[in-house]
């Protein structure tokens, strides 16, 4: 290879894994689930399905299930449908703590995406 393009290619790979790093990298639920108090108030990104959802004038929340599990989600922004997929931005918060476990943990949404069915 020659020395043009050996440089080329490694200035290529730096930029390459310099955009990557900027990706947003998504969280499972069962990250959360396993660890809410790491989690606690910082934003998240989950993808899934909805379960179940409840809601009367544009607030109420909604159940997402990624496959590896499930968590309830708070929203003043309209309530999904069962069975919608969506990606779902918002700050995780835990109902009470006790004995250094947390129950009640759900999602505030700040931004929701319904994305289309697979």
């Amino acid at each position: 290879m020659t020395r043009p393009s050996r440089s080329l290619l490694t200035f290529t790979l730096i930029v390459v894994a310099l955009i990557l790093q900027g990706c947003p990298q998504g969280t499972t639920i069962a990250d959360i689930n396993a660890d809410p108090g790491r989690f606690r108030d910082k934003e998240v990104t989950i993808t899934g399905n909805v379960v179940t959802s409840f809601g009367a004038l544009g607030e109420g929340g909604y159940e997402v299930d990624d496959g590896t599990g499930r968590i309830a989600v708070v929203t003043t922004q309209g309530v999904p449908g069962q069975g919608a997929r969506v990606r779902v931005t918002g700050r995780v918060s835990s109902g009470i703590t006790f004995a250094g476990r947390s129950f009640g943990t759900y999602i505030r949404e700040t931004n929701r995406k319904t994305l289309s069915r697979r």
